[in-house]
């Protein structure tokens, strides 16, 4: 990756749209906790995860949650005590840094599988005056599909060419290759890309590298 000269202007995109519950929040110690264990939290995971990435159109997030966790033997008490402990939901290490450092520059959106009651009070958490906050139940459907991308851009009046996605989920790769959305994995747990799914521009493990990346989006933009 070419990064901007340090005599270079700065060449920002548009926006600048994130997942809200890998990319920005560490929302996996939060479920592994709900499930009184690492293993049972993984599970839960993925079935909740495939549930979302299935259905397309939007069913009730807070239904699937209790669905998949009865599906991997969990009791209803895990789905209660992961709502009860949302609002606790932590940044990732230099989420917070990087959001406020891209505010004077970019317009800043959320794009997330999650309902909007949920949604709303995970962005928040982020202490950042967002844009806009788009969650699944708002679009009507889940990600990957492409439309709750498109309905963010929409809403921004930004065109795709313009704006960068920062995915927590390789499979949000599926979705913003499909509208033209440049993208930045902070895979911060590891995992594999998913079959089938485009290439990252960049994939990292820590939200750092996203800065200069961005900062040179017009600039190395294919």
């Amino acid at each position: 990756m070419d990064l901007p000269r340090p005599d270079a202007a700065p060449a920002w995109p548009h926006a600048v749209l994130f997942d809200l519950l890998t990319a920005l929040l560490d929302s996996w110690t939060v479920w592994n906790a709900a499930a009184g264990g690492e293993a049972e939290g993984r599970a839960w995971r993925a079935e909740y995860l495939r549930r979302t990435y299935g259905c397309g159109a939007y069913v009730g997030y807070e239904q699937l949650v209790r669905e998949a966790a009865q599906h991997v033997g969990l009791p209803p008490s895990a789905a209660d005590a992961l709502e009860a402990h949302w609002d606790s939901l932590p940044p990732w290490d230099g989420a917070r840094e990087l959001l406020q450092a891209l505010r004077p520059h970019c317009r800043l959106a959320v794009v997330t599988n999650c309902s909007e009651r949920l949604g709303r009070r995970a962005a928040a958490l982020l202490g950042i005056d967002w844009d806009i906050v788009v969650t699944s139940e708002a679009a009507g459907y889940y990600k990957p599909d492409p439309r709750p991308y498109q309905f963010a851009l929409d809403r921004l009046g930004v065109q795709a060419r313009d704006a960068a996605f920062v995915a927590g989920s390789g499979y949000d790769l599926f979705g913003t290759s499909a509208v033209g959305l440049r993208t930045y994995w902070h895979n911060r747990v590891g995992l594999a890309l998913p079959a089938g799914a485009p290439l990252p521009e960049a994939e990292h493990r820590t939200l750092g590298p996203a800065l200069p990346w961005l900062q040179s989006f017009h600039a190395t933009g294919r």
